[in-house]
């Protein structure tokens, strides 16, 4: 409630989260002259830079090294017994946290953005009761409002996790020793990177699925490869299986299956999905409704159900990428200022930063062969690519789906080395409605992992 002695601050903006939705509109209104307030609780610039994309892939960098290193013969080097220091190994991922950080905390203060350190509730529409870090409090109202407040780590209600101390993909880079056994709970994207990571630092990690399939979203022939490639890095994978029970002993866990089968491990890792941060947001006094797990109800120009009010990233169920958040900046920046922007028909590219890296954009083909269209598949091995072989690195395959009757490229899948690079020639080539001949045809540098698709659009499995 807001009390007849509180002075209400009135902004033209209002930007409640400081993710990279948040941050960007705050400083981009900002600079235009107009009156914003951003609040954030705690990481400046956000999950993605403190706990997420930047200190993993830091991590992932670290981990791929170690693999080069214990096969640097193959490229005519002998460098000695690899010894993995975690001292150094954090120093690194905090080293490069700490620089965007601090380059973040300059960008707001330059843009001329009012950035207030504190906790968000809304007391009326529009408006929100902030308890400030340092003590005191204040009221702000914003003539629009952007939630942008994001997701934390899930952990699923399974006997027994919470009290042996799982981890989850935070808590788990902060651990001050490399766990001997090492178990994952979840076999997506982060449970898998996570895998991959530990084995290379000298874990060993059993990694539980309650899917049959790798990945099932994706399509097999090329989530199988993967999985082969994860086994040779000693990454044991259990699928199709339930955890009953976790019990904490002297020393580690062991993990109960629902088969009757048990793990014993020196630590578990929870990776199965993240929970929006909504709760006490008091989103009900501000006229905002959620669905069943908590996510912000919007529509495809990201409005919610009260008026000037916008969610913005993961925590309005947009896909959990950081460059669909900042997407999701450019659709609400246009729609406040009267646009009709949408979230429909994005293309939504993803990496998966396993090594070799897995990376997709548009329609698998099962997906592609589910819309009825005329469906024609191109594949082809990583080794006939030229670079692969400079790079020592041959592993994968490339996959295309196209329309056989328009020439229309619906969608790829690139596993291999600088997947996640190549990736974005496809769908520059999709964006600009080129047909697959475009990059058949193109003239592409040699030797680069992108002159592979000259071959792949040639290499027609029928």
């Amino acid at each position: 409630m807001i009390g007849s002695e509180d002075v209400v601050e009135d902004v033209d903006l209002l930007v409640v989260g400081g993710g990279k939705a948040g941050k960007t509109l705050a400083m981009d209104t900002a600079r235009s002259g107009r009156g914003v307030v951003m609040v954030e609780r705690g990481m400046i610039g956000g999950t993605c830079i403190n706990v997420a994309c930047i200190p993993t892939k830091a991590l992932v960098t670290s981990a791929r090294l170690a693999r080069r290193v214990a096969t640097a013969e193959s490229l005519g080097l002998n460098l000695g017994k690899l010894e993995v220091d975690l001292r150094l190994l954090r120093s690194h991922k905090e080293g490069v946290v700490s620089e965007m950080v601090d380059l973040n905390h300059r960008q707001f203060l330059d843009s001329g953005m009012d950035l207030v350190l504190g906790e968000a509730r809304f007391v009326a529409e529009r408006t929100v009761e902030i308890r400030l870090n340092d003590g005191g409090r204040r009221v702000v109202r914003g003539g629009d409002v952007v939630i942008n407040t994001g997701t934390v780590p899930h952990l699923p209600a399974v006997p027994g996790l919470a009290e042996a101390g799982a981890l989850n993909s935070e808590t788990i880079q902060q651990l001050d020793r490399i766990p001997e056994r090492l178990v994952v709970l979840g076999g997506g994207y982060v449970g898998l990177e996570f895998a991959q990571m530990f084995a290379a630092f000298g874990s060993r990690v059993t990694v539980l699925d309650r899917n049959l399939t790798l990945l099932p979203q994706e399509d097999p022939d090329i989530t199988e490869v993967l999985a082969e490639y994860l086994r040779e890095d000693g990454v044991e994978m259990l699928r199709g299986v339930s955890v009953k029970e976790v019990v904490r002993e002297t020393g580690g866990v062991r993990v109960h299956l629902e088969d009757g089968r048990s793990l014993v491990a020196d630590d578990i890792l929870a990776a199965t999905g993240r929970d929006p941060v909504t709760a006490g947001l008091g989103l009900d006094a501000a006229g905002v409704r959620t669905d069943e797990r908590g996510f912000i109800r919007v529509d495809e120009r990201l409005a919610t159900d009260a008026p000037h009010t916008w969610a913005v990233g993961d925590v309005a169920g947009s896909p959990q990428f950081t460059h669909v958040s900042l997407d999701d900046y450019r659709v609400v920046k246009e729609n406040i200022a009267g646009g009709s922007r949408s979230t429909t028909g994005r293309l939504v590219p993803w990496n998966l930063f396993t090594d070799p890296e897995l990376a997709r954009v548009g329609l698998t083909e099962a997906q592609a062969r589910a819309t009825g269209r005329n469906v024609r598949v191109a594949k082809l091995p990583v080794k006939a690519i030229p670079r692969s072989r400079t790079l020592r690195d041959t592993r994968g395959v490339w996959k295309a789906v196209v329309d056989r009757d328009t020439d229309e490229i619906l969608g790829v899948a690139l596993l291999g080395p600088e997947s996640s690079e190549v990736l974005t020639v496809v769908q520059t080539a999709m964006w600009a409605g080129l047909p697959f001949t475009a990059l058949r045809d193109g003239l592409i540098a040699h030797p680069t992992m992108a002159e592979g698709l000259n071959a792949l659009f040639t290499a027609w499995t029928d």
